[in-house]
């Protein structure tokens, strides 16, 4: 096996965590531990239907990443702690205008926080700004838009109780080529003196250092990774830095922030994870074994309260992520529809102990969902007459429906053609509601209320959308996915 580096590690990891405690409850989750909330897909369960999940499952925290109405009102007297998100492309916007700093903390916090009773604790200033492939689109307005945030939390005397912060990718900081230890790392050269900045300033306003960070991504960018060290039963070439040892990526990327936050003046400022997790599908490793088998060594090391070598002691954490989002873009992978704990209709994927004691046991899935007709629409007799045709009517279904389980390593691949079509078309056909006009395809397609499932491959009905916020139409602009799938499919 070709020998690694924490640098190759940490350019390869980003993103986040969830989950939560609450013993009173159906569920009895970790404490510190949280649950991103995601809403990037084409039919979201009603918001009280995932409220009422999120307490059977004792999960008391949750990281969005907007402040959509409909979401936080169903937060309010829940006393679940909320982080809310201005997204990247509102940045410019409140950097460059105080106005529009305290219009949107009037709209989106203050308003929430007081007249429904959301328990909001952090505003996540934009997600992962200052990643390479943004190319520095937003190092101008990041630093500022935070000040002028928490500028206005403050005026409304709610900078005690609420922080803004930054969440940030892994690959904002490194170690070198030349001694990849974490007692080596450092931010980034581009941007140090602007990390410097934020740090102090996080400091200086008691608001958390917020690190995304994926092991997955390890394996799905580097060949050579060793898979133990993604996990957290040990590893047979652990990493020997001074007078410590890591056995997993994880305790070696967050230590290589705490050495970077020590040499930037700050050894002591809090540290949140604010993504970390393990995708169900889309590619080879990302599949319910190795997730099941991530989150349960994950778990148990934040039940014990270990720390990690450099930082011993609790953590916080939130679970990336809650449910699956048939939206997301997929330039980075077709695993990035598959990160949640829970199916898209809310149910869980599997045994999962919140607790951190490992026991073999199902989280409480969503309940009162309801279900479209038991229709599917697959290639008819007529279809498979015109084989030359399928490969264009499902490059075109897969334009706009999610088809990632078809790609190489996932839970679809290996299918006919004709199967491939089939899961394409009906994918197609959910997505529009089970229109009828939506199952045609030049005549090549037919609806059937025979279950079209085929083995392994699970052929979904889509639920009743908890409302109109997501429609399909109005996200034609991330549909890369059909194009993408095809050619792994071929």
């Amino acid at each position: 096996m070709a020998s690694f580096t924490i640098v190759t590690i940490l350019s390869l990891l980003s993103l986040s965590l969830v989950s939560a405690s609450n013993t009173s409850r159906t569920g009895s989750g970790l404490d510190g531990i949280g649950v991103n909330w995601g809403m990037m897909m084409s039919h979201p369960i009603n918001p009280n239907l995932v409220i009422q999940m999120l307490k059977s499952n004792g999960i008391k925290k949750v990281k969005l990443f907007d402040a959509d109405p409909w979401t936080l009102s169903s937060l309010g007297r829940t006393q679940i702690e909320t982080m809310v998100a201005i997204p990247n492309n509102q940045l410019a916007s409140i950097a460059a205008n105080y106005k529009h700093a305290k219009n949107w903390v009037k709209h989106n916090v203050s308003k929430y926080y007081f007249d429904h009773g959301v328990d909001i604790r952090y505003v996540a200033v934009g997600n992962e700004p200052f990643l390479t492939s943004y190319n520095g689109l937003f190092i101008d307005s990041t630093f500022p838009a935070l000040r002028n945030i928490q500028r206005a939390l403050n005026e409304l005397n709610l900078g005690t109780k609420i922080k803004a912060t930054v969440p940030l990718n892994a690959d904002v900081y490194t170690s070198p080529i030349d001694n990849p230890v974490p007692s080596a790392g450092h931010f980034r050269n581009d941007i140090r003196t602007l990390m410097h900045q934020i740090v102090h300033y996080l400091n200086f306003t008691n608001a958390p250092f917020i690190v995304n960070i994926y092991p997955y991504l390890s394996l799905y960018q580097n060949p050579d990774f060793p898979l133990d060290f993604a996990f957290f039963e040990g590893t047979k070439k652990p990493i020997h830095d001074k007078n410590l040892t890591y056995t997993n990526v994880f305790d070696a990327n967050f230590d290589t922030l705490v050495w970077s936050l020590k040499k930037a003046g700050v050894p002591d400022l809090k540290i949140i994870v604010g993504e970390v997790g393990w995708p169900t599908d889309g590619d080879l490793n990302a599949n319910i074994k190795n997730a099941r088998r991530f989150y349960d060594g994950f778990l148990r090391k934040m039940a014990s309260k270990t720390g990690t070598p450099k930082r011993p002691g609790r953590m916080e954490a939130y679970l990336f992520g809650l449910i699956d989002e048939n939206l997301k873009s997929v330039l980075p992978g077709n695993f990035e529809r598959h990160w949640g704990i829970f199916t898209y209709d809310g149910k869980p994927k599997f045994p999962m102990d919140l607790s951190g004691k490992g026991h073999d046991k199902y989280l409480v899935g969503a309940k009162g969902v309801e279900y479209l007709p038991a229709k599917w629409c697959v290639l008819s007799q007529k279809g498979e007459e015109r084989y030359g045709e399928l490969l264009s009517t499902t490059n075109y279904a897969c334009a706009t429906a999610d088809c990632t389980k078809l790609g190489y390593g996932a839970s679809c691949n290996g299918m006919s053609l004709g199967g491939n079509a089939s899961y394409a078309f009906n994918m197609y056909f959910q997505m529009n509601d089970q229109d009828v006009r939506a199952c045609d395809f030049q005549g090549l397609a037919k609806i059937t209320e025979k279950n079209a499932s085929q083995g392994n491959c699970h052929f979904p009905i889509q639920i009743i959308s908890g409302g109109v916020r997501n429609k399909w139409g109005i996200f034609r602009g991330v549909f890369l996915v059909g194009f993408i799938v095809l050619g792994l499919m071929c």
